[in-house]
């Protein structure tokens, strides 16, 4: 790469600070729940911003948004690099948004060099990657890979009612293009680690060779209402004694396979939620994750034993449904090796990690060649108003990120 081309961490970090608006909480985080107004905002600031650029923005069925720089080959698929401006109800300002912005850095610093790649180049932002409004998670780049139809995208409901496809178009975010019409080389995404393996072991870059597999299930616990001072404990179906029971299952489930698998109850829902009532209806998540398939379905099996037993001890039933299900991931070899190559070339301290977070490139790795950049972020933590990472770590991210696109770059056939 041209020693010229070098990324400006002030402006990545003015830009990382400036969106962090667009929902900002009280307490520094961003609340910024997909296909909202503050979505819609973001959305229209990143429009703006890649059209200065001279970049042709569009978007597709779905809402995912693509701004594309040409390259002087006509005729190759763009290189894409890119994440997510949505957020967790009480996210941070780095979490999804560090891959749109340093993607977004790494092209005003190609156009401020007037250097020309030989693909065209493509930032993406994806729509509603967390899953928080609207499970599953990762369902714009899934329709995009093919992995969910845009029709069931449409019907998915957040937890008022309100259509996915309704809430899409309410905000006027809806484009013509259809979901994986435009082809890509390659696919590369920045993101914080989102656990504190890089920071324990003060190491600058992650190189992502894969990703956890991924189940998510929501169990539907149904017991019988009834008065809290006349039951005998004896006679009683009581749905939330059920659902904290499956809930230290889960945690038993996952250290059956420590320290790798990972098991949580992330949401839990009591009907009528009466102080004097037993509860006779619980709704309440399951998510499972292991980067081995075989030790997930193990996980599964175990999750469906504990059902039957708590079912017939506590006398209730208990539904479970598949909300999400991702296969564990491998990345390509040539795009991990240009990580690698690029965080070497730089200087910068390194270490092969598979993440333990779902991210739009697994979906991708189904249609492109795919690797993952990560960096650290403070203690680890993330979904939280409190996450943090530093500019220079942000900045080494975005160099490594610009670096192994130029190298892919490089190696495609021109025409």
């Amino acid at each position: 790469m041209p020693s010229n081309l070098r990324i400006d961490p002030q402006r990545l970090w003015a830009n990382l600070m400036e969106t962090a608006a667009f929902g900002g909480t009280a307490k520094g985080g961003i609340n910024r729940q997909t296909l909202t107004a503050e979505d819609g905002m973001v959305r229209a600031w990143f429009k703006r911003e890649a059209e200065t650029l001279g970049c042709r923005v569009t978007v597709d069925e779905v809402g995912n948004v693509f701004a594309l720089r040409p390259g002087r080959s006509a005729g190759l698929d763009p290189i894409a690099l890119g994440s997510h401006l949505d957020t967790q109800p009480t996210g941070g300002k780095f979490d999804g948004n560090l891959g749109v912005l340093g993607a977004l850095e790494a092209l005003r610093t190609l156009v401020a060099a007037g250097y020309e790649t030989n693909a065209p180049f493509l930032v993406v932002s994806w729509t509603n990657e967390e899953g928080a409004r609207f499970a599953p998670a990762m369902l714009g780049s899934g329709v995009y890979a093919g992995v969910y139809r845009r029709a069931d995208a449409d019907a998915t409901t957040d937890s008022q009612g309100t259509r996915f496809g309704d809430a899409l178009d309410a905000i006027g975010w809806r484009g013509e293009l259809k979901a994986g019409a435009m082809p890509l080389s390659a696919y590369l995404e920045l993101h914080i680690e989102q656990g504190p393996i890089l920071e324990l072991e003060n190491k600058a870059i992650g190189v992502v060779t894969g990703a956890q597999g991924v189940r998510w299930y929501e169990a539907t616990i149904t017991g019988r209402e009834s008065h809290a001072g006349t039951t005998p404990m004896l006679r009683r179906a009581d749905a939330f004694i059920a659902c904290a029971q499956l809930a230290l299952e889960v945690q038993a489930i996952a250290l059956a396979h420590k320290p790798t698998a990972v098991g949580t109850v992330g949401r839990v829902e009591v009907e009528p939620n009466s102080p004097n009532v037993v509860p006779g209806r619980v709704r309440m998540t399951v998510d499972l994750r292991h980067h081995e398939d075989a030790i997930l379905e193990d996980m599964q099996k175990r999750l469906h034993a504990a059902i039957e037993e708590i079912a017939l001890e506590d006398r209730v039933d208990i539904a479970l449904k598949t909300l999400h299900a991702v296969a564990a991931t491998k990345f390509h070899p040539d795009c991990i090796a240009a990580v690698r190559a690029g965080a070497e070339t730089l200087g910068f301290s390194h270490r092969d990690i598979i993440s333990g977070a779902g991210h739009d490139a697994v979906h991708l790795s189904k249609v492109t060649p795919t690797a993952m950049i990560f960096v650290p972020c403070k203690d680890g933590l993330s979904h939280n108003e409190a996450e943090s990472a530093t500019i220079e770590h942000c900045a080494a991210g975005a160099q490594v990120l610009l670096e192994a696109a130029l190298a892919l770059d490089a190696k495609l056939p021109t025409r």
